[in-house]
């Protein structure tokens, strides 16, 4: 008669566990949910204000640890009750989360509490995630990880630089162990720039697979979407999993319909890169970007060393290939006029009790002159008309031009530097929170992005490799990522 496989024993380590790791934890009797957040709860208070004080959280969900309990209820009746069982998620501070104040990192909306929950929330709740958190962004949802409310967050792998913006809260708390996961929004790069100061991976999906529903920012603009950030490729997925959905109160996610698949983690595979074809993008195409200064050269080397491993994890590389007009295209990059007052109306409109009912209401409260001028002049200087005409033309030019170039070479994805440049120094004055930021996938808004770590600069500063692919190929970026992840495995915490 066969032994019974002995029951494991080991103790659970908190650092850099995985969604499969706590999983297995409670089912093996290692770990509670409850246990989980109170470990997790006392990283953030023993690292975010205090010690190292990274600053990465502004306010932390009070029923934390009663959602922890009746988990542990649930899981001793009937065992998981989700995919994200018991897994702590830290969301960005534009995300509303009934109980918790939606704050856009500014003083403005700091005693604002929403009545409902956004889509996503709702969703991750339903598979059984703890929400831990709201994190620190770039105030009024965009630009570097600065705000009047909380001031600035510090970089975990070099205090004093930055964690890139907007979503940078979300980025340094899943670097720091603080959550397992976490959900950011990207309306430029918020997402793959912190992600990639931070060494974690992650994703802006194509526009139209995830809700904006209950969400800063969100319709009718187009350009911004939530998306998952974690440590590694399998949880990305998994967290995306949840995250996709059509949601009427986010008429852009009807695109989404159909595009879908059952799981993105069908998609991983070691062998992902065996036999693809990648395109190289070669051309600076970062904002500002210095290509002749030593900050740029530090990020190329790891660049350049990123390209070799993608061939030696079997990729056929095409380096390099040349988008015509690329530059000049980006440049025509100009908001809607109006789109922002229409978002605030919807997003507030949600609300029984909105703190504002217009966008200027909002500017003429006494606390606007508190918040940074770089969030001020996103409300204070409207989109031109005849610019974003041009943008819109040059957009669709582009998106054509993109296609043609993977046709041509017959590739699976474009490859680039997620950053041209290294973090940014917190004392640098002004702000330089777009420098280095490349935005190709913003800009042609329906099409998937997703950063991987790709190792870290002479200066001890990570760098990322970014994936780029066609409308709604979003699962080919994720088996590219993973393959690339498994064969490297480039991330490694911040000595904090």
């Amino acid at each position: 008669m066969a032994a019974k496989p002995a029951k494991a024993t080991a103790p659970f380590r908190l650092l850099e566990a995985t969604i499969e790791d706590i999983h297995s934890a409670f089912e093996s009797g290692r770990l509670t949910a409850r246990e989980l957040v109170r470990r997790y709860l006392d990283r953030i208070e023993a690292n975010d204000k205090k010690g190292p004080a990274l600053n990465a959280i502004i306010t932390l969900n009070s029923m934390a640890l009663e959602e922890a309990d009746r988990l542990d209820k649930a899981f001793k009746s009937n065992g998981l009750t989700g995919s994200l069982h018991g897994i702590p998620v830290v969301l960005k501070d534009q995300c509303d989360a009934r109980g918790m104040p939606t704050t856009l990192g500014s003083v403005l909306f700091e005693d604002y509490y929403p009545d409902r929950d956004c889509f996503v929330v709702e969703r991750l709740k339903k598979a059984g995630a703890v929400v831990l958190g709201k994190a620190t962004l770039g105030e009024l949802g965009g630009g570097d990880t600065h705000g009047s409310l909380f001031g600035s967050t510090r970089n975990p792998y070099d205090l004093e630089r930055t964690v890139g913006g907007s979503s940078g809260g979300s980025a340094a708390s899943v670097a720091a162990n603080f959550s397992t996961v976490a959900v950011g929004q990207e309306g430029m790069a918020s997402i793959r720039r912190p992600s990639t100061w931070n060494s974690i991976v992650g994703m802006r999906p194509t526009a139209g697979l995830v809700s904006r529903g209950g969400v800063y920012a969100g319709w009718p603009d187009i350009h911004g979407s939530l998306g998952p950030m974690a440590r590694t490729v399998r949880d990305l997925a998994r967290l995306l999993d949840v995250m996709a959905g059509y949601d009427p109160e986010d008429p852009l996610t009807a695109r989404g319909v159909g595009h879908i698949p059952e799981s993105y983690t069908d998609y991983l595979d070691n062998d992902g890169l065996r036999g693809a074809r990648i395109g190289v993008l070669r051309e600076p195409i970062g904002i500002a970007s210095e290509p002749d200064s030593e900050d740029f050269k530090n990020v190329t080397e790891v660049f350049d060393r990123a390209v070799g491993e993608l061939k030696t994890a079997g990729a056929e590389v095409v380096d390099p290939i040349v988008i015509p007009n690329l530059k000049e295209a980006l440049a025509k990059r100009a908001g809607r006029p109006g789109g922002g007052k229409e978002a605030f109306q919807v997003y507030f409109g949600r609300s029984k009790n909105p703190p504002f009912k217009t966008l200027e209401e909002a500017m003429r409260s006494p606390k606007f002159e508190r918040v940074n001028k770089r969030s001020r002049d996103r409300w204070l200087f409207p989109s031109n008309a005849m610019r974003h005409y041009e943008y819109l033309t040059a957009r669709d030019a582009l998106m054509t031009s993109i296609l043609k170039v993977m046709a041509d070479h017959r590739l699976d994805a474009i490859a680039h530097k997620a950053v041209e440049h290294q973090p940014t120094l917190i004392n640098q004055v002004p702000y330089q929170d777009t420098k280095g930021v490349a935005h190709l996938n913003t800009y042609l808004v329906f099409v998937p992005s997703i950063v991987v770590p790709a190792g870290f600069t002479r200066d001890h500063l990570p760098a990322g490799i970014c994936f780029l692919g066609r409308p709604y190929d979003d699962g080919t970026m994720i088996r590219l990522a993973y393959s690339y992840e498994q064969a490297t495995l480039h991330r490694r915490p911040p000595a904090i």
